[in-house]
């Protein structure tokens, strides 16, 4: 029954979720480029505008005065995270924002199921409304309880991850008991007949409840390394909740918004998979901690074999370089030295020195994480090289520079069969005639273990906070022209 919008013609409502749905599609294809998505964006959010904005007029829900405020209030919090919250935090925003989506999707499962029961708690639900319903709760509480835990662990207030034994044993456990209360609830059955409220709408509650247990079980064990693959999952996860709260809600946009985004996540996740070698299985059941990574002793390793270098020398270095290729990491993103980066890729070419950035898929926290810093500290897209492309020109190249990376540069990969990053695909910086890295110590990184390169003959460390180490060298070569 329309709401505000009477009087115009019934198929207002569908053409204006097509229009919606056909806007997501365009602004997913923009946001598949660097180069484009922010357009990409901007095209995606004029379409879910119109999407809440012609269900807030068609349907009464609330007051549209009340809808609209609310929004107002939302679009308020959004807009001052957009502003405040650092590059650097983006991860663990967009892990809420995930959270959130599936935590919002378990929540009008929930209140559609109530609604639809009525005052008498005595109507039947349509089995594809409840089954809907059941697998929202389940997929919805798993995603905002597991994004809350990786946000933790992203933010550093989780930092270790927590293995114990029966582990998967227990997580079956729960699943177990989401399962039957979200068949009880399909069923519709008096599995919780002596409660004054419906028999079978408890029982959805126990699915949110049982999915919420396994959301943090799920995530707890997993290592900071593998947070990319885990904040790519929940975010395919929050689309399938929303796809399947569409169907419970008879809701087509809601159903194409949510399929896009599972289906982009989904397509994500495994991209993110085969860039650390990894199975979603062996991400999510086995984690870090099924490998011994502590047993090695990095003092053993680094004692007397690391050299160390000033930003003096290495601008001598790049003096008579001719080729150039730059490795950012997760430190540069921390120091905010992508401008000292882009400056000093500035200076060189200026000096007909060829200069490239070779990108690991998951270097950072996030997939594009080192790209959308660059491309602020405008350094073309042409500059950013991935994986595939820039490892064989490696050996044609005078110096590389890491600067804050370390996991996606590690030789141990290649062969350290009991290494957590066995197998996973790394850069080869060590095949340049020089590599110069740029770390504040010989820590290691999200994978625990020491790195080898850092001992290598061609090898030289530069010591020190990412931006100032940068801003030195730039200082330092400079002055030598």
């Amino acid at each position: 029954m329309p709401g505000i919008a009477v009087g115009l013609p019934s198929e207002t409502l569908s053409l204006a979720y097509l229009a919606a749905g056909v806007l997501f599609i365009l602004g997913l294809r923009d946001m598949t480029h660097p180069r484009t998505a922010r357009r990409g964006n901007l095209i995606s959010a004029t379409g879910m505008a119109v999407a809440v904005g012609i269900t807030i007029l068609w349907f009464e829900i609330l007051s549209p005065l009340v809808l609209f405020a609310a929004l107002l209030v939302g679009a308020g919090i959004g807009t001052w995270l957009a502003v405040t919250v650092d590059t650097t935090d983006m991860p663990q925003l967009v892990g809420l924002f995930n959270g959130f989506g599936g935590g919002a999707s378990a929540l009008v499962a929930g209140a559609e199921l109530i609604d639809l029961l009525g005052p008498s708690a005595s109507a039947a639900l349509p089995v594809e409304t409840t089954t809907a319903a059941a697998i929202t709760g389940l997929i919805g509480a798993v995603t905002f309880w597991g994004s809350v835990v990786a946000a933790g662990k992203l933010q550093g207030a989780l930092k270790d991850p927590i293995r114990y034994s029966g582990e998967n044993v227990l997580k079956l456990a729960v699943l177990v008991v989401a399962v039957v209360a979200g068949a009880s609830l399909v069923a519709q059955n008096q599995l919780f007949g002596v409660l004054p409220a419906a028999e079978w709408v408890p029982s959805y509650w126990v699915v949110v409840a049982a999915a919420s247990v396994l959301g943090v079980l799920l995530v707890i064990p997993i290592g900071g390394a593998d947070m990319p693959v885990v904040i790519a999952l929940l975010n395919a996860c929050s689309g399938l909740a929303a796809a399947t709260t569409g169907f419970a809600l008879d809701n087509s946009v809601l159903i194409i918004a949510g399929t896009l985004v599972g289906a982009s996540g989904v397509i994500l996740t495994v991209i993110m998979c085969r860039s650390m070698n990894r199975t979603l299985t062996n991400v999510l059941f086995s984690g870090y901690g099924a490998t011994d990574s502590s047993d090695e002793d990095s003092s053993d390793i680094y004692e007397g074999n690391v050299m160390s270098t000033s930003p003096e020398e290495v601008a001598m270095l790049l003096d008579i370089a001719r080729r150039v290729v730059v490795v950012p990491g997760y430190g540069m993103a921390v120091g905010q030295a992508q401008h000292a980066v882009a400056e000093l890729a500035t200076l060189l070419e200026a000096n007909d020195v060829e200069v490239v950035f070779g990108i690991h898929p998951v270097a950072g926290r996030m997939p594009g994480h080192m790209n959308v810093l660059l491309a602020e500290a405008n350094v073309s897209y042409e500059q950013m090289q991935e994986l595939e492309a820039v490892n064989p020109t490696f050996s044609e190249t005078d110096v590389v520079i890491v600067t804050g990376a370390n996991d996606v540069v590690n030789p141990t990969a290649l062969s350290g069969e009991a290494s957590p990053i066995a197998g996973m695909p790394v850069l080869h910086v060590w095949d340049a005639q020089t590599v110069i890295v740029n770390k504040r110590s010989l820590s290691p990184g999200y994978s625990d273990i020491p790195n080898p390169l850092f001992t290598n003959d061609n090898t030289y460390m530069l010591f020190g906070d990412a931006r100032e180490a940068m801003q030195a060298l730039v200082k330092a070569y400079k002055e030598g022209h």
